[in-house]
């Protein structure tokens, strides 16, 4: 698999996440806008909840290829 495959896949992952948790106005590539201003506090209340989302997902696909 190649890397734009794989980003492309990871990118999914986290809108499909992001969907999942109602929060999808916080993706980057719907909220294109420069954040280097914001605390790191609201960042991570922002961001945080989306990655810990894809975390969780990617754990159970793992178990679930591992029971099959």
């Amino acid at each position: 698999m190649s890397n734009s495959e794989i980003r492309k896949k990871l990118k999914d992952l986290k809108m499909e996440a992001a969907a999942e948790i109602g929060m999808t106005q916080f993706v980057k590539e719907n909220n294109d806008h420069y954040k280097g201003d914001l605390p790191s506090k609201l960042n991570g209340a922002q961001g945080g909840p989306i990655g810990g989302r894809m975390v969780k997902k990617m754990v159970q696909s793992v178990e679930k290829n591992m029971e099959g």
